[in-house]
């Protein structure tokens, strides 16, 4: 089998699942509990916490959540409650995941003005950045921006919007979707008050997600209960899959350089086949889009996967549909019809590479016309 669907969900790594598997036999105990079960349960949390907030390098507070969405929602529906009176105006871009964008839209709804910065075309030359950051005036909420985008790879620096948008407007709060980007970029181009994070993109558990707090940032909880983590996320922590997410980080390895060859290796072997179009530019380097012209996006799916090779036609949460945000990227409709992303991880071999092209041609010879 090669699995080249990372951005959708990985397999967990061995030291996960068995993490997981420990602390569900022996380490089961409420993490509120006073007594000596719930005692252990809570310093694993707290190491969990350690290891996570070492990895972005960054101070301040974190909250396990049920994944990414309830990150994404939290911080969305829970920044206008908690500072109503800073301004209605939400800075985003126009190619956030639907955790993100179906959230705002409800805020649209709500009265809210949602500004919506496009992404630059290839070979444009102009500061996307700047304009996300020009788009922040007096009235300016929050401005909420995707690291790495889940379907192009597309990089947004989200250190540099932070530190701009704070000379600005210091009461703007910025936060940052890092699902796709977090383990696998280097965490100097990740800097926000509040940063949404998820276990199964980095081969830890599904089921768990976390966001992180910078000190003094505050926001209204979107669930209420037992009043765990601080009043500000209610419900018993699930030790056995924040174990498992704390070992996915400490196990992620630097794949930079490795991911960085496999790209350049796949861009050159369908740079050699007819009529493919690469949708993906400034992106992470896991991550590619490209189109095979002639040869709809399901289609070549399901014949790579009569080969046990596994890719996606877009964002998993689009289940088949045509994409979106790659029209926001500048892609033809002819040719987002066509598109495949491929997202690797560190299990992914050149020969993986080599096997998909392959598959591709084969492909290419069996159904264009």
């Amino acid at each position: 089998m090669i699995y080249l669907d990372n951005s959708s969900t990985t397999r967990p790594f061995d030291s996960v699942i068995k993490a997981v598997s420990d602390n569900m036999a022996d380490n089961f105990g409420n993490a509120s509990s006073l007594h000596r079960m719930g005692v252990n349960a809570e310093k694993t949390l707290k190491e969990a916490k350690k290891t996570i907030l070492d990895r972005l390098s960054a101070e301040g507070e974190l909250y396990f959540t049920s994944g990414a969405t309830e990150s994404n929602n939290t911080v969305l529906f829970g920044i206008p409650k908690a500072y109503r009176h800073n301004g209605k105006r939400i800075v985003t871009t126009s190619f956030e995941h639907p955790s993100v964008a179906n959230p705002l839209k409800k805020l649209e709804e709500a009265g809210y003005e949602i500004v919506r910065v496009k992404p630059p075309k290839r070979d444009e030359a102009q500061d996307y950045e700047q304009r996300i950051i020009d788009a922040v005036d007096d009235n300016t909420l929050m401005v909420s921006a995707m690291w790495v985008n889940n379907e192009t790879g597309f990089i947004t620096d989200i250190a540099k919007i932070y530190t701009a948008v704070k000379r600005r407007n210091p009461k703007t709060i910025v936060h940052a979707d890092a699902v796709q980007g977090f383990c696998k970029l280097p965490s100097k181009g990740l800097k926000a008050d509040l940063i949404s994070l998820s276990a199964h993109k980095i081969h830890g558990t599904k089921g768990v997600g976390a966001l992180y707090c910078a000190k003094g940032v505050r926001f209204e909880p979107l669930l209420y209960g037992g009043g765990q983590q601080k009043n500000l996320r209610s419900g018993t922590e699930p030790i056995d899959l924040i174990a498992g997410f704390a070992e996915a980080v400490r196990s992620y390895p630097d794949c930079t350089g490795k991911y960085g060859a496999l790209n350049e290796r796949l861009c050159g072997k369908l740079a050699e086949l007819p009529d493919i179009a690469v949708n993906s530019y400034n992106n992470a380097k896991n991550i590619l889009n490209f189109s095979v012209r002639g040869v709809r996006s399901e289609i070549m799916l399901h014949f790579l996967e009569e080969r046990e090779i596994y890719v996606s036609s877009g964002s998993a949460c689009s289940k088949g549909k045509t994409s979106g945000v790659l029209a926001e990227f500048g892609v033809p409709d002819r040719d987002a019809d066509c598109a495949i992303r491929v997202s690797m991880s560190p299990f992914t071999s050149e020969s993986d590479i080599d096997a998909l092209v392959t598959g591709i041609a084969d492909g290419i010879v069996r159904f264009r016309r």
